[in-house]
């Protein structure tokens, strides 16, 4: 598989696109002023206690408050055989109270009008790990399947934390050496671990307990609300997360920003370093790889499909909808074989959609109903191989009664529309407008209301001009019967900066 990453920088803003075999497959972008909180931890202020939610609300020095959910307020214990399973009956108002000053992190970004999504369950990650404060248990990522691998990764991870905490008074007593936390935490092994060497978990250990050691200092004199770790940028991100051994070249177009990444890279990840390249071209990267033109349709309503289907995406506070249809495409053979082509189509389509739109939450897609089950269980089984390329966790929960597909993918930063785009202020976001021929008669109703209101001789219309021209057209009736029954004369006048919904009537 040909792969590589596309790095786009400007002043403003940083971009990234992940490219399958000329195809782009994933888009990021992160604002210079409105950069992600995600990993972000902060000493915050409780603000608010919410019995009734089980939660409370935190400052951490954004612009609204964040959310903290008792379940993230306390970290879950692996259950022993025999326990009921029940959690402890601990009550969000017995844990916090207001004003208490608290360690929390930002696992959801802020959307729309909701706050940060807070835990207080902190982690801080490295290119094979993710260090978790408090408990000792090592973990493996489910995408490293082979038993082998993950018994070997286990194993050589425990015997490096057990060399350093035996080291640990050593490395205490030499000048300028790394400081070891007293508590050992607990680790995932994350998906890019697959095949690292012994020294390389070792050093990614040590990077992530001199970063934690680091922030335990900081919390100790830092101000309430502050900052004490901030994610690492977009940029440095994708050699930490995206870049991997399937990934064959790295191209930045900066040349500043790609000093530092080899730098980087150099530090953490050197089998990376090599794949970095500078581009030099006069042409706009994200142009020359036509990254620009799959922004522009990521942002479309309706995706169309090689076969002449189409997809039609509805993206809204609650849920994400996506319905297939056959359109353009008639097949060859019979009605049933047409839907099943089309379906199967629509299902690799639709993951490849959810990743570049970065859509979360809970996700319907209604594929067209097929009579075949076997053609059902391939069209569920492509999709579902669709979804393993995601690197979110992505779940299918089932088909409903009325055959729609229940998918859920992790929400963790705004979608890409909710980033490039804002509510129309036109429609007020609800995706249509009222017709002339409404605000017509809204427009009549008004001035009948303004007529009995105040005493004029003449009122005066303010309107756009497709409401104007169907006042003076489809409605001139209605209009002499209204003149003739309030006994005052009605002027029209166009307003070319009037929305289609937007009038004004003034008594002269």
């Amino acid at each position: 598989m040909n792969r590589e990453i596309l790095i786009n920088i400007t002043p403003m803003e940083t971009r990234v696109a992940l490219v399958d075999n000329g195809v782009p497959q994933e888009i990021s972008i992160e604002r210079n002023q409105r950069s992600g909180l995600v990993g972000n931890i902060y000493k915050g202020k409780v603000v608010r206690v919410l019995p009734g939610m089980q939660a409370a609300f935190v400052d951490i020095g954004v612009e609204r408050a964040g959310f903290l959910h008792v379940d993230d307020l306390i970290a879950s214990k692996p259950k022993n055989k025999g326990e009921s399973g029940e959690s402890e009956n601990l009550e969000i108002q017995n844990l916090l109270h207001d004003g208490q000053k608290i360690l929390v992190q930002v696992i959801k970004d802020p959307i729309n009008s909701k706050g940060a999504r807070l835990t207080a369950q902190l982690s801080v990650a490295s290119r094979y790990l993710v260090y978790m404060d408090g408990g000792e248990h090592i973990g493996v990522s489910q995408r490293i399947e082979d038993e082998d691998e993950r018994e070997r990764l286990k194993v050589a991870i425990t015997a490096t934390i057990e060399e350093l905490a035996a080291a640990e008074p050593l490395v205490k007593r030499q000048k300028n050496a790394i400081e070891i936390p007293q508590r050992r935490g607990g680790y995932i092994l994350r998906t890019a671990a697959e095949g690292a060497s012994v020294d390389e978990l070792r050093v990614d250990v040590r990077y992530l307990q001199r970063v934690w050691q680091h922030l335990m200092e900081a919390k100790a004199e830092a101000a309430v609300p502050s900052c004490l770790y901030e994610e690492l940028p977009l940029y440095k991100r994708v050699l930490r997360d995206m870049a991997s051994t399937e990934v064959e070249k790295v191209l930045v177009d900066s040349r500043e920003v790609l000093d530092l990444l080899v730098k980087f890279a150099n530090k953490f990840s050197p089998e990376i370093a090599n794949l970095l390249e500078h581009y030099p071209g006069e042409r706009p990267l994200f142009y020359l790889h036509g990254i620009e033109d799959e922004i522009a349709k990521a942002l479309q309503r309706s995706v169309m499909l090689k076969s002449g289907g189409h997809l039609v995406i509805d993206q809204t506070e609650a849920m994400t909808t996506v319905d297939v249809n056959t359109g353009a495409f008639v097949g060859h053979r019979n009605l049933e074989e047409t839907i099943f082509k089309t379906n199967l189509e629509a299902a690799a389509a639709t993951a490849r959609q959810m990743r570049m739109r970065n859509l979360g939450g809970i996700i319907i897609v209604d594929f067209i109903d097929m009579q075949n089950a076997e053609h059902r269980r391939q069209v569920l089984r492509t999709f579902e191989k669709a979804l393993d390329r995601d690197r979110a966790r992505t779940t299918i929960s089932g088909v409903t009664e009325l055959g729609l597909v229940q998918t859920t993918r992790k929400r963790t930063s705004e979608s890409l529309g909710q980033v490039l785009c804002e509510v129309c202020p036109t429609c007020d976001g609800r995706g249509s407008i009222k017709s002339a021929e409404t605000v017509s008669y809204e427009v009549l109703r008004e001035i009948l209301r303004v007529a009995r209101a105040y005493e004029c001789e003449q009122l005066r219309v303010l309107a756009s001009p497709a409401v104007i021209d169907r006042l003076l057209d489809e409605d001139s009736a209605q209009v002499a019967d209204l003149e003739a029954f309030i006994g005052r004369s009605i002027q029209f006048r166009t307003e070319d900066v009037f929305a289609r919904e937007q009038f004004d009537i003034i008594p002269v």
